[in-house]
């Protein structure tokens, strides 16, 4: 295999799991030297032993772990080269009239706050070395609106936002920022969301799954946290070396 990541460090938050896990994975058999971060220490360590990287405990949340990560990291090499701003939750299944606030603002404190806590680090490194690729995990949702997941939503637009808006202010400093938006990518986070969407709709999994996810594709199928990967692999390595403020669809073509 071509090494096209040797002697990269990359952060990927959110990798313990899912589309974080995939991404560990895939860096690393392309030459990276991968730091896992995620809260629960088990499935971070899991990924980061498996591929001869690097485990830290990190709630994207709370800003002072977030810096404590991105200064372990840099201590590897003293570059960091690859952010996977990836770490995020579904948030609350709900109408907005009956919401729950609580789950609101914390679904914000991590998907929108966190992101922004690790693009703000890994920027002031990146542009202290001239170098580096910030790769946003949005969300199809985070150019169209879906029903029942206002706060999902929202943060998966700002984190669009946020990377048009980055991208121009590192750009003069040779890195770039770009993001990915997955459509329904399946995995144990999708078997969560459709229970709670089953719940509140009072209708089966089967039938919310075949009406919402998989006959909208024109694949007619999920997307795997593999092919997810790919497209990240893409972003950081050097064959998308003139791209920058752009985002991608990795939808199965949920059009």
């Amino acid at each position: 295999m071509t090494k096209t990541l040797e002697g990269k460090v990359a952060i990927i938050t959110g990798g313990g799991t899912g589309i974080g896990a995939a991404c560990a994975d895939m860096f690393a058999d392309h030459g990276a030297h991968i730091v896992v971060a995620g809260r629960s220490l088990q499935s971070i360590n899991d990924v980061a032993n498996r591929n001869k990287g690097t485990a830290i405990v990190c709630d994207v949340s709370k800003f002072e772990e977030v810096q404590a990560l991105f200064n372990k990291a840099q201590s590897i090499t003293g570059n960091i080269d690859i952010l996977i701003n990836n770490a995020g939750i579904p948030g609350p299944v709900s109408p907005i009239a009956e919401v729950n606030v609580d789950q609101w603002r914390k679904c914000a404190e991590i998907n929108l706050f966190g992101a922004m806590y690790c693009m703000r680090e890994a920027a002031r490194i990146m542009c202290e070395q001239k170098s580096g690729s910030i790769i946003n995990m949005s969300s199809l949702m985070g150019i169209q609106g879906y029903p029942m997941r206002s706060a999902y939503s929202a943060t998966k637009f700002a984190m669009v936002g946020m990377t048009e808006a980055v991208a121009r202010e590192v750009g003069p400093f040779n890195v770039r920022v770009n993001a990915l938006l997955p459509g329904a990518v399946s995995g144990e986070n999708m078997d969560r969301i459709l229970e709670r969407r089953a719940e509140a709709e009072g209708r089966p999994v089967e039938e919310i799954t075949k009406e919402n996810y998989t006959d909208p594709a024109a694949l007619k199928r999920w997307v795997a946290p593999e092919e997810v990967a790919k497209a990240a692999l893409y972003y950081a390595s050097d064959a998308s070396s003139a791209v920058t403020g752009d985002k991608m669809k990795v939808d199965c073509g949920r059009f």
